[in-house]
């Protein structure tokens, strides 16, 4: 069979304080997407979300990207890049404009689109996103394609993604020091949703909680688009520091322990599985020993603290209701063993790990849920989002509710979603 002939060629780049993750895809004319090349690289010069060391960052990212070029045999100019540092801020914003009862053109969308750019408030922060969502016809809400029907008035629900500009500045610098041009900074929660939750799950809401190394993101998904998030400043590294710490081992070693051995349920086996520290230890040496229950043990402390943050934010954000609505898991804390039970049964909400879906010939390797972003920021590249930013200003005719500051904007939304 011939290969696919590829019309259009996405570079992925995800930078955390793990690992920095590199995906080359091509997209084909029927819209499928082919990964030709994927590329990793621990990191080094993140911290909990942050670039701290901008030269040990763009080396990295020059050797992740570098990696995945000679697997797809390809030069890549260009990438987009995800952002999951602890300052994004989610805002709905609603704006309508008046058209008496005419027949809606693409022309009528346009204008209320640009009037929506010109109404945008930052306050004082960098957009990463703007992009319109759902439109409203006279009250009538969850219209996806007003075109050709009637109405007197014209609405629609404006998504903006902000973010602190230093730290996104400082993520652009690094990238472009490795030679690269920056296509679009996306938010994490944006692109790890899109990877794993089905259209049915955004718009019956659900909660995506992103477990990374150092930062645990807890978003909202309601009526096909997200409403709200929280930024934890914690993540899979804890556990890894709280064994390292425990049994007085590297972290490297703790990590070990972690992948292979960590589990979040406690099964009474545990008691009789014993784990070398240092296997790596001459032979006839005296290796320190523990059990599976002392690892799992000190592995359950720290997730009770994380799990107990987290269902406290959910509740902050009002994600309450149904107990259909679930909690999806993602990052690379979500690997470890059990979790998506230990969730249902802290939480009190059904709960499954989410792994990417939509792209070609992903490797086993990079399938998990600790490369949702990844594979989510391809599928977000490939979708081609409308963004306000590139839109003309034009601000005429526009109606805004009143009282639509961000918090009360956020509450209405919430509320009439779940």
């Amino acid at each position: 069979m011939a290969p696919p002939r590829i019309e259009k060629i996405i570079t992925a780049l995800d930078v955390g304080s793990w690992k920095v993750c590199a995906l080359i895809a091509g997209q084909t004319a029927d819209g499928q997407l082919h990964v030709l090349g994927t590329g990793q690289r621990e990191s080094r010069g993140v911290q909990r979300g942050y670039v701290a060391d901008m030269e040990q960052t763009e080396h990295v990212v020059r050797e992740a990207i570098e990696q995945a070029e000679r697997i797809a045999g390809l030069n890549i100019d260009d990438v987009w890049v995800s952002f999951s540092a602890g300052s994004l801020l989610s805002d709905v914003a609603p704006i309508e404009s008046e058209l008496g009862g005419h027949r809606i053109e693409q022309e009528d969308i346009d204008d209320l689109l640009a009037a929506g750019r010109a109404g945008i408030d930052p306050e004082g922060r960098m957009i990463l996103h703007a992009q319109p969502a759902l439109y409203t016809l006279d009250g009538l809400t969850g219209v996806k394609n007003p075109i050709g029907l009637h109405a007197d008035r014209l609405g629609v629900d404006i998504h903006i993604i902000m973010a602190d500009g230093a730290p996104v500045r400082n993520l652009e610098a690094a990238v472009r020091q490795a030679h690269l041009d920056v296509n679009a900074v996306v938010a994490s929660p944006i692109a790890a949703g899109l990877a794993c939750l089905s259209d049915e799950e955004r718009d019956l809401g659900v909660a995506l909680v992103e477990l990374g190394a150092a930062v645990t993101t807890v978003s909202l998904y309601a009526g096909g688009m997200l409403v709200e998030m929280a930024s934890l400043p914690f993540g899979a590294s804890d556990i890894t520091d709280d064994i390292a710490s425990a049994f007085g081992i590297r972290r490297s070693q703790a990590q070990r322990l972690q992948s292979f051995y960590g589990s979040a349920s406690a099964s009474p086996r545990d008691n009789n599985e014993i784990i070398e520290l240092d296997p790596g230890a001459p032979a006839g040496s005296d290796s320190p020993r523990i059990t599976r229950a002392q690892l799992v043990a000190v592995i359950r402390q720290r997730l009770d603290a994380m799990m107990g943050d987290i269902g406290r934010t959910l509740k902050d954000l009002h994600f309450v209701g149904p107990v259909g609505r679930q909690v999806v898991l993602v990052g690379g804390g979500a690997d470890l063993k059990g979790l998506a039970d230990y969730t249902q049964s802290a939480l009190g909400r059904a709960a499954r790990v989410g792994r990417p879906r939509g792209l070609h010939g992903l490797p086993d390797a990079h399938g998990g849920p600790a490369f949702a972003t990844l594979a989510g920021l391809v599928l977000y590249a490939a979708s081609d989002p409308v963004d306000l930013r590139d839109l003309p200003m034009m601000a005429q005719d526009v109606y805004r509710p009143k009282n639509a500051g961000i918090i009360n904007r956020l509450m209405a939304a919430l509320k009439s979603s779940f």
